[in-house]
């Protein structure tokens, strides 16, 4: 049973002066247990719509969508879900750790657990200082992290995140994504929208491309990035650049130069190198990065 099923989902809203808005469009997905799923797309692309129906907030005009094999619109298919919405605002007189009792108390989590939990959620999230002062007093990141630490509170097996790294530092945002790496270790489920590309390139397992409201595709990130290998950054010792006049020299001192092998000259190159002495001190692949993918579907819908 997949943590996320859904099935020719559509939704349309009456806009300003009667105008039809297609927020979704016949959108079918499934997302596995213990996938990291990135959610990618412009703004306006239909991602938090799609959310927003997964946790119940919205009704879909058509279409199914199910949680764990329940209907979203069941109370029973969230309660193993954590949801972190785009922009998450709080009774912002509470404290973190008043606010997390009463989400663990929704839940029906012991008072015990609740405490362990609220311990947990918070030092994981480094607020375990600023825990018992008030959030009218955080700061956007801060708020942010106390989202994500509310969506982690009742240990859930689906993590639904909705842009979870805006407003968050570098730091903030290299945390929340080696959680998001500890969750998929522990058998967790991740789903979670993002208009930033290298997010995706480094959790995801996979990713759907969402563009005016379809969905464009669904890709294998590491099928991406090894498919998209274009050529070899090379750095070479023990032998002439004059061997190579068919190569641009980008640098070159006492022992050493460097160059770009296109991807089909690799082979060739290698064994015209290895039969001069020649040895590899650093060698990297250069690939057409998602972001270039990412942009040529967008430009194929605009």
């Amino acid at each position: 049973m997949n943590p996320i099923e859904i099935e020719s989902l559509s939704k349309t809203y009456r806009g300003r002066r009667g105008k039809v808005v297609v927020a979704l469009k016949d959108l079918n997905l499934s997302v596995a247990a213990g996938e990291v799923f990135g959610f990618l797309g412009p703004n306006g692309a239909g991602k938090s719509t799609t959310i927003k129906t997964l946790v119940g907030q919205i009704r879909p005009t058509n279409g199914s969508a199910s949680l764990f094999g329940q209907p979203t619109g069941a109370a029973g298919a969230r309660i193993q879900v954590g949801y972190l919405p785009e922009n998450p605002t709080f009774y912002d007189f509470l404290t973190a750790q008043e606010y997390l009792t009463m989400i663990g108390r929704i839940f029906g989590m012991s008072t015990e657990s609740i405490r362990f939990e609220s311990e947990r959620v918070l030092e994981l999230m480094t607020l375990t200082e600023a825990a018992r002062r008030p959030i009218r007093g955080y700061s956007k990141g801060m708020v942010q992290r106390l989202g994500i630490a509310q969506a982690l509170l009742h240990n859930p097996d689906l993590l639904i995140f909705d842009e979870p790294m805006s407003g968050l530092d570098p730091v903030g945002r290299a945390l929340v994504k080696q959680i998001i790496l500890e969750l998929k270790q522990q058998g967790k489920t991740i789903f979670f929208s993002t208009h930033v590309i290298a997010d995706v390139e480094e959790v995801c397992d996979r990713v759907g491309i969402i563009a005016a409201g379809k969905m464009q595709t669904v890709l294998n990130v590491a099928d991406v990035l090894k498919s998209g290998i274009e050529g070899y950054s090379v750095k070479v010792s023990g032998c002439s650049s004059d061997l190579f006049p068919d190569y641009k020299i980008s640098k070159q001192e006492d022992g050493w130069w460097s160059t770009t092998v296109p991807r089909a000259q690799y082979r060739g190159f290698m064994e015209q190198l290895f039969a001069n002495d020649g040895q590899i001190e650093f060698i990297e692949p250069q690939r057409r990065s998602l972001e270039a993918l990412f942009l040529d579907i967008i430009d194929q819908v605009s």
